[in-house]
């Protein structure tokens, strides 16, 4: 799977997985830019896979999901900058701490709303308005194993954000195939990010409490996720569209 001349833009960038996906497109010869809130964490996750030995390059543009003039304008300057966009990685979110319904603070509530979820739609709108008057292009919508294909107590905010991101994906998916852009989520189960422990927790006990909840016995590698979302980028997959490509080794089988 190469990326030769093709632009990337990844929002949530300075997150684990948008980093090992990130690194893998450039790897593959993609220009890749990172897109977040905070500027200071975005250069310094380009400095660090600028370090790697892909052939590709690496950028940054400071943006709110949450805001849809600052997605217009980070898509203009994307091409500004490279020429064009042709891949889409939406990966922002948050994961608030947990609690049952009845308790869940509605500004957390709000918080995931506006991120996880009006955040992909917003993303998705504008990279859609250029890819669609530009030849085409791919998008990829970070859901989770949590939310359409598998519930845990005390995170119904993530949870029902989450399977939205897939319903809206699929939606969205029917809605420009015509416009020549594919559209699929990656729905990645417990990887080795920090969202991954538990308050307290090391990483033996999270290992200890993985081997006995995940029928693969282990947390992905966040490259294992970066993997899938490559795949669904590429011309190898020139023919999956409307599709969640669940990555969690076995948990919701």
């Amino acid at each position: 799977m190469r990326f030769d001349g093709r632009v990337v833009l990844i929002t949530g960038g300075a997150g684990v997985i948008a980093g090992a996906t990130a690194q893998a497109f450039a790897e593959r010869g993609a220009t890749v830019v990172l897109a977040g809130r905070d500027g200071k964490k975005l250069a310094a996750a380009a400095g660090r896979l600028d370090e790697g030995d892909g052939d590709g390059e690496i950028d940054w543009v400071a943006a709110d999901v949450t805001d849809s003039g600052q997605l217009a304008t980070l898509v203009a300057e994307v091409v500004r900058r490279h020429g064009g966009l042709h891949v889409a990685f939406n990966s922002a979110g948050v994961f608030t701490p947990p609690a049952p319904l009845a308790d869940v603070d509605e500004k957390d509530w709000a918080r995931h709303v506006d991120v996880n979820l009006t955040g992909v739609f917003l993303a998705m709108k504008h990279e859609i308005r250029h890819m669609r008057t530009n030849g085409g292009g791919v998008i990829v919508n970070m859901a989770s194993n949590i939310g359409a294909h598998g519930r845990r107590p005390g995170i119904a905010a993530y949870a029902a954000t989450k399977a939205a991101v897939s319903v809206l994906t699929r939606t969205a998916a029917r809605d420009h195939i015509g416009d020549g852009i594919r559209i699929n989520a990656v729905s990645p189960g417990a990887s080795d990010t920090p969202m991954s422990f538990r308050p307290g927790e090391t990483r033996e006990d999270r290992d200890a409490r993985i081997r006995t909840t995940v029928p693969a016995g282990r947390v992905s590698e966040p490259r294992e996720v970066a993997q899938a979302v490559l795949w669904l980028a590429s011309d190898e997959s020139s023919f999956v569209v409307g599709h969640d490509v669940v990555v969690d080794g076995g948990t919701t089988a």
